[in-house]
C-alpha cells in the first residue's frame, strides 16, 4: 500500500514518513523563508508563470516511477536528506511540459551533486536515462575527479558550461532552464552557460559518441516532466522558488 505525505505544524513534509526536528537541523544557517519566497510578483503573473512549489507541501509533485523517496518539506524549501533506509528517488512534477521558461533557485552544501532534469518520461529504470540534465555540483570541493561536462550548469555528460557562474557553496543561485522547440538554453545567476539544440545532426553525434550512446531514448521526448534529482550520499541541496511559464 503506498503510503501518504505528512503535513505537521511545523510545516516539515516528508514522502513515506514526518520528517523529524532533526530534519530541520539539517538545513545550515537557519535559513527560513523570506515573505517573497515561493510566490508569484505581479510581473511573473503577467508573464504566465505558475507556481510549481508553494513552500509548504509538496502538491503537484511525485516521485519517479512512484518508488519509496527521502523527501522533506522545511523553512520553505524541498530536499532530498538521506535515508535510513536508503530509499531515494527523485521529485517529479505531475504534469508534462513541452515548450517552457523554468525558474529555480537552489543552493548546496560542500560535496554535494545533484541536478535539475526536463522532459524526464518514466519509461526507464532512471530518470537520466530519457531527460537531458542541468548539472549541479561542487565544482571545487567534490571528492574525486571531474569532467567539464559534469561542472554546475552543464548539460550533464553533453556540453560544458561556457563560464563557472555558481554563487560559493552555501549560497542560493538561481537557474533558469529555457526549451522551445528543441531549442534549450541554460542560466546560472544571469548567464547563459550553455545553449543547444536537440534532434540535431550535430547532437545525434554528441549523443553516438558520448555517454547516451546506449540510451536511446535519451532526449527523444517531445514533453516530459521536470525532475529534482535524489541525495547522492554526499551533501546536500536545497530548492525553492520553483515557477515555470509554458512558451
Amino acid at each position: 500500500m503506498k503510503k501518504i505525505v505528512f503535513i505537521t505544524a511545523a510545516v516539515f513534509v516528508t514522502f513515506f514518513g514526518i520528517a523529524t526536528p532533526q530534519a530541520q537541523a539539517r538545513v545550515p544557517g537557519k535559513a527560513f523563508t523570506k515573505a517573497c519566497d515561493n510566490v508569484l510578483s505581479v510581473a511573473e503573473k503577467k508573464l504566465g508563470f505558475k507556481l510549481l512549489f508553494d513552500g509548504a507541501s509538496v502538491n503537484g509533485w511525485k516521485t519517479y516511477q512512484n518508488e519509496p523517496g527521502s523527501w522533506s518539506v522545511a523553512n520553505g524549501t524541498v530536499y532530498c536528506h538521506k535515508d535510513s533506509g536508503d530509499h531515494y528517488s527523485d521529485l517529479l512534477t505531475v504534469a508534462d511540459y513541452e515548450n517552457f521558461e523554468l525558474h529555480i533557485d537552489w543552493k548546496m552544501e560542500p560535496n554535494a551533486n545533484s541536478g535539475i532534469l526536463y522532459m524526464v518520461t518514466e519509461q526507464y529504470e532512471h530518470s537520466y536515462l530519457s531527460g537531458p540534465e542541468y548539472q549541479l555540483l561542487d565544482n571545487e570541493g567534490y571528492k574525486g575527479q571531474i569532467q567539464e561536462y559534469q561542472k554546475t550548469g552543464a548539460n550533464y555528460a553533453m556540453e560544458p558550461p561556457m563560464t563557472d557562474a555558481a554563487n560559493p557553496i552555501g549560497e542560493w543561485n538561481t537557474t533558469v532552464i529555457k526549451v522551445n522547440k528543441g531549442h534549450v538554453e541554460h542560466w546560472l545567476n544571469g548567464k547563459k552557460v550553455v545553449e543547444y539544440d536537440l534532434w540535431t545532426d550535430k547532437w545525434k553525434a554528441e549523443k553516438e559518441h558520448g555517454k547516451w550512446k546506449d540510451a536511446p531514448g535519451y532526449g527523444m521526448a517531445k514533453a516530459g516532466h521536470i525532475a529534482l534529482q535524489d541525495y547522492h550520499g554526499n551533501g546536500q541541496v536545497w530548492f525553492k522558488n520553483i515557477k515555470l511559464r509554458q512558451l
